[in-house]
């Protein structure tokens, strides 16, 4: 096998492509299917096509390989033997049991990994792939193909900043096989004819404004909150983790001008007082037009939580405006939370984190299905019927050594998609916690503005 044509009649003998009419995952009846699974019976055929695809790379970029479950698995440890990098494996779903890991194999961040698919059609696949592995902080810039079904997958893919490197289209397939009398000519322009019809264009999905955000979500605190951003140009969230009264207060003054709401955990405070710390709280409140976000995250039965939210010494049904809530208690331990609004739980930006992918996609549910919920806190996009608040924002640290993890402004709008950031050593421990809290509000306002 010297040419590249030959090797792919080698690979079509082992039925790899069928023409005729067959449905799609998507439901669109397609003139051909492909399924290389089959070329990993083939021992012969794995080496050569893992030659094949590594001959295309710069391999000195790279210091992992992995394969898109599950086709794409067995290519990619052909390819990790014949180059000696190391493989991992993403897993199509985390175990429920064991370490729950998604990604397994011996890496450390920072390292560059290329991802391997056996066949593109729109990308989503990859595009559902990719922010997995660079969860665990493996790079990912190149993708290596077998073949490009020519759907708009390769291009969505490079538009998103990814190189991707195919060893056949379906074009090029259809005139080899034509050349050697396995396609007719009516046939090939029946392929041809479904190509151009079908291709998944491209329409970049901008970020919803703040203004278009109102019209889809609908809870009143969601609108307040909503309506104060747009008139202060702010979406700077300032956590007041601070452990008296006195320090709450004054933080509330230098920050107030440019928040859209603080932050409490107001259940550390060694001085609490109804009087002395909440009326002029509120006063502040209403002063600079903030909101008061109660940080409690509620994490127990719909009874017991009704009782710490009205009642004992904090009574934080009659001052907070939003609280947050943990949603592992299921839907119906929200419905106490009347007249506040809810900021869901949905991932935790802390290192080593239980909040996985199955969590979190049980929690969204619960989120946009219980009225009482209008947003969530997460490291992941979230619906856009939610508004997507980020804790873990700083400037300057890549973390703070007991497991908390830092984002910038910029990936949290850009990446996330969040509507609001959550910032709280970079300010209330700065030396001018007013100057700092104006430096996030326009750092994060210019993130905003830049991803729209």
């Amino acid at each position: 096998m010297e040419t590249k044509k030959e090797f792919f009649l080698e690979c079509y003998k082992l039925g790899i492509i069928k023409f005729g009419r067959f449905t799609l995952k998507s439901g669109i009846e397609s003139p051909f299917y492909v399924d290389l699974r089959p070329l990993a019976s083939d021992p012969k055929i794995l080496k050569l096509l893992a030659n094949y695809l590594l001959d295309m790379l710069p391999l000195d970029n790279f210091d992992l390989i992995c394969g898109v479950p599950y086709a794409a698995l067995p290519m990619a440890t052909a390819m990790s033997l014949e180059s000696y990098i190391p493989l991992i494996i993403k897993r199509k779903e985390a175990k429920q049991h064991g370490t729950k890991k998604m990604i397994e194999g011996i890496f450390t961040k920072g390292q560059n990994c290329l991802l391997v698919e056996d066949v593109i059609t729109s990308g989503a696949s990859l595009l559902e792939t990719i922010p997995e592995i660079e969860n665990e902080g493996i790079t990912v810039s190149d993708i290596v193909v077998v073949l490009d079904r020519q759907q708009g997958g390769k291009e969505i893919l490079e538009h998103n900043g990814f190189r991707v490197h195919t060893l056949f289209t379906i074009s090029e397939v259809c005139k080899m096989l034509k050349e050697e009398g396995h396609l007719t000519d009516d046939e090939v322009e029946r392929i041809n004819d479904f190509l151009a019809g079908n291709v998944v264009r491209f329409e970049e999905e901008k970020r919803l404004s703040y203004e278009a955000k109102l019209d889809i979500c609908d809870h009143s605190v969601a609108q307040k909150l909503l309506q104060i951003a747009i008139e202060k140009k702010s979406n700077l969230i300032v956590s007041a983790d601070v452990t008296s009264t006195q320090e709450l207060l004054e933080l509330a003054e230098k920050v107030g001008p440019h928040i859209v709401a603080l932050k409490t955990h107001i259940d550390i405070l060694m001085d609490f007082d109804s009087d002395e710390t909440i009326l002029p709280l509120k006063d502040l409140a209403t002063k600079y037009n903030f909101l008061l976000m109660e940080d409690r995250k509620f994490a127990d039965i719909g009874n017991t939580q009704e009782l710490q939210f009205s009642y004992g010494t904090y009574k934080i049904s009659q001052w907070a405006d939003l609280v947050t809530a943990q949603v592992i208690a299921g839907y119906e331990s929200l419905d106490c939370f009347r007249n506040v609004g809810v900021v869901a739980i949905i991932g935790m930006s802390s290192n080593g984190t239980l909040t996985d992918a199955n969590y979190r996609e049980e929690a969204t549910k619960i989120a946009l299905s219980h009225p009482n919920v209008f947003g969530g806190v997460s490291q992941n996009k979230i619906p856009n019927e939610l508004l997507l608040f980020t804790p873990g924002i700083n400037l300057a640290d890549a973390g703070d050594g007991k497991g908390q993890q830092y984002n910038t402004p910029e990936h949290a709008f850009t990446q996330l998609e969040t509507d609001f950031i959550i910032v709280g050593r970079g300010i209330y421990r700065s030396d001018d916690a007013e100057k700092s809290a104006l430096s996030y509000k326009i750092a994060g306002w210019n993130a905003y503005e830049g991803s729209l």
